[in-house]
């Protein structure tokens, strides 16, 4: 997924209290503010609401009011600052103020108790002065501490606050270090399937195979064996050896493995072990409606919450949503759907391609008998009893807003659809939808979004068709009228620098698109000229939200009897040559991960990429039947539930350590306890070489590629989650329920 600029404007602190054993002090004096000297940007410097603040001339300057109350009140700050008890701290800094005033130095804990570990007071004029103030810090945290300037309650009038070379100095731990990762015996922490393959991860540098023993819940010794030696992991950088006890076949809970005196997390065996997880997977979308009560009796009390951008103070809502000036005169009634991501925002070409797989989960249930699939009462959703099945009932929420995002008739553009909807403004956390102030604006049409209404379109008309025709009709001629908008208008992009406020999902090459949707199009109509612009193949590098092209070959697999003989053989070739590549990916590595960067560097979202190289591998199990395959599927369901270098689960509620404060607006216990953390089934965004967020730049910096993640709600850049993520999931947990 793109990236986003997300500053913590409010400067709201995240804070996970740690323990960390006293030490001798620190040979160097470890950096802990980043951008301290502001040479072009702030990030991710904050200054409370009441008192702006922008970089000039290589400083960061806050206008602060007159007439305030108290200290806090007006501040420059930092947060997401490592702390460690019983460490020295030192911060320095260069500052002047418009008037001569005296403000507070502090180094603190973010959120209550606020444990101070320094507070000093700094006597400003106009001419800048370097201050140094040290203190010692009482408790430990990764992300939880603080730096501030605190500049209210000094001055009846306003005055003008400056800072440079801000530098706190302090700790013994350096940045990126001291990671503990638990036992070195890494599983599946969920569970594994009776009949299938059972394997497990074992970092240990021994060129010898070792013991293994498998334990039932009474500590018995069931299964044992020796370990395979796999040697260095390169995108760990563990040494790891393999154990395989896929032989036992017994079902029950809480066993574990045990090398040595290492044992695994618990984990059971079972017939089905992805039947909930489907179910979950699926009703995170419902959690994610936009324009409608999420109601306790679906959902237990603490997920319940109001409608969000219905127009109810303080929401300006999303009835009547104008576009941004300059770009349209007239406004949209755009309702509905799903909330994207950590955002409040909605954007067509993320929202397209899941509702699109929701789709598709629902078409390939019908080809392979998995009752499943096209069930009503599935899901726990308020359409659970309308005869319909649930997962259409869910992508058809996302689908009736793509309608609306389309240029009326006899607008400039007609057909054209806008590319997203978000506020003006980046919201503070925690933020519940019903609870967003900011004005909301439509964005300009582009050529992107509008092929992904129309492949969107299409599919919706060809599976909607038994269940509701009026619909049915209504999509397919929303996806013919794009379709010709976008031949008219085939180069009009969404801009890079639209990213405030919302993501940019910038995108300047639709040749992918139309592929895509021209497959999408021809599969329902027969049409030639549709046809005639399917170009893409499917390559390695799979498919996203920005690179579609791989789709048409999906959707031809889909249906092979409405596509040409030679389409269909070419299709099936690259779909099994491309899954051969992942399966040896995935036998290579220490952790069984089919998707293996070529640049050796993990990128946002890695999990999916795990998700999407896996559904290719079931398309190639759907084509063959060749167990190689499914069961490769299986195997990266495990990486994704914990066996991997981080020995995290990366799916909510699912194992014993399973990632829990994922970025998000309103699941944001983390900061709030009277918020919940994310229900079950919500998928983090994984590994992240990029370290885009302050979080991970505090903590991971040196990483190996596939440890780059922390769970920590301010980490956007590598645990946000996302709707095209969560679908990916669904598609994949609805496939490995049936193996």
């Amino acid at each position: 997924m793109s990236v986003k600029n997300r500053l913590l404007s409010a400067g709201l602190p995240l804070v996970l209290l740690v323990t960390i054993a006293p030490q001798v002090n620190a040979a160097e004096a470890y950096e802990r503010v980043l951008n301290g000297r502001f040479d072009s940007v702030k990030t991710p410097w904050w200054s409370s609401g009441i008192a702006p603040s922008t970089v000039a001339d290589g400083r960061l300057c806050a206008q602060i009011p007159g007439g305030t109350a108290n200290p806090w009140t007006a501040m420059i700050g930092q947060n997401d600052i490592p702390l460690e008890a019983g460490q020295p701290y030192t911060l320095r800094f260069t500052a002047t103020a418009t008037k001569n005033v005296t403000v507070r130095a502090a180094v603190a804990l973010g959120v209550a108790p606020n444990t101070t570990v320094l507070n000093k007071a700094a006597a400003l004029t106009g001419t800048p002065q370097a201050f140094e103030f040290t203190g010692t810090s009482t408790v430990a945290t990764r992300t939880g501490g603080q730096v501030a300037i605190q500049a209210g309650g000094v001055s009846a009038e306003p005055y003008t606050l400056c800072i440079d070379d801000v530098s706190l100095t302090g700790g013994i731990i350096p940045p990126g270090g001291g990671w503990d990762y638990g036992s070195p015996v890494r599983t599946n922490q969920h569970a594994y399937p009776t009949a299938g393959t059972k394997r497990a991860s074992i970092v240990n540098s021994s060129a010898t195979p070792l013991d293994w023993q498998l334990r039932d819940a009474a500590g018995t010794v069931v299964r044992k064996g020796k370990t395979q030696v796999k040697g260095k992991d390169a995108m760990t950088r563990d040494d790891v050896h393999i154990a395989d006890f896929s032989a036992y076949k017994k079902a029950g809970s809480g066993y574990s493995l045990t090398v040595g005196t290492d044992s695994s997390y618990p984990f059971d065996i079972t017939d089905k072990p992805y039947d909930q997880l489907r179910r979950d997977s699926l009703e995170y979308f419902y959690h994610n409606r936009s324009g409608i009560p999420i109601e306790a009796k679906y959902v237990g009390e603490a997920y319940a919450r109001p409608a969000g951008h219905v127009g109810v103070a303080p929401n300006k809502g999303d009835i009547q949503v104008p576009c941004l000036p300059g770009e349209c005169d007239y406004s949209l009634d755009v309702s509905g759907g799903w909330y994207d991501a950590g955002d409040h925002g909605k954007y067509v070409v993320n929202g397209a391609l899941a509702a699109w797989q929701l789709m598709d989960t629902y078409e390939r249930s019908l080809y392979t008998f998995d009752i499943e699939g096209f069930r009503d009462g599935l899901l726990s959703i308020p359409e659970q009893d309308n005869q319909r099945p649930d997962v259409l009932d869910e992508a058809r929420w996302q689908v009736e807003f793509l309608l609306k995002m389309q240029v009326p008739a006899g607008k400039p553009l007609a057909g054209m659809v806008h590319h997203k909807i978000h506020d003006l403004a980046w919201t503070a956390h925690p933020m519940l939808p019903h609870n967003d102030p900011q004005p909301r604006y439509l964005h300009a049409p582009s050529t992107a979004a509008t092929l992904n209404l129309a492949a969107a379109g299409a599919r919706c008309a060809r599976v909607y068709r038994i269940w509701d025709r009026a619909f049915s009709d209504r999509c397919l001629a929303a996806a013919e009228t794009a379709w010709k908008a976008a031949l008219a208008t085939p180069a009009k992009y969404a801009p890079k620098e639209d990213s405030v406020g919302g993501g940019a999902y910038d995108d300047t090459n639709v040749t992918d698109e139309f592929s895509w949707a021209g497959a999408e199009l021809y599969a329902t109509t027969g049409k030639r000229e549709y046809l005639n612009k399917v170009t893409t193949k499917l390559t390695s590098a799979g498919f996203s939200w920005k690179d579609t092209g791989g789709l048409a070959d999906l959707t031809i697999m889909r249906l092979p009897l409405k596509f040409p003989l030679d389409r269909v053989i070419t299709a099936r070739s690259r779909i099994v040559d491309v899954a051969d590549g992942h399966l040896r990916d995935l036998k290579s590595q220490g952790y069984p991960n089919p998707s293996k960067p070529s640049d050796g560097l993990y990128a946002w979202g890695s999990t999916s990429a795990t998700l999407t190289a896996s559904m290719i591998m079931a398309m190639a199990y759907d084509t063959t039947r060749d167990r190689r395959y499914s069961d490769a599927v299986l195997e990266s369901m495990d990486y994704l539930l914990g066996r991997n270098g981080l020995n995290q689960s990366f799916i909510s509620g699912y194992g014993e350590k399973a990632s829990r404060n994922q970025h998000h607006r309103h699941w944001a216990n983390q900061v709030d306890a009277r918020l919940p953390n994310p229900p079950a089934g919500s998928l983090a965004g994984g590994p992240n070489s990029g370290l885009q967020d302050p979080v991970a730049q505090q903590n991971l910096p040196g990483c190996a590629p596939a440890k780059c993640y922390i769970d920590e709600l301010g980490s956007w850049s590598t645990n946000e989650v996302a709707v095209n993520w969560n679908s990916a999931l669904a598609w994949v947990a609805a496939f490995a329920d049936t193996r």
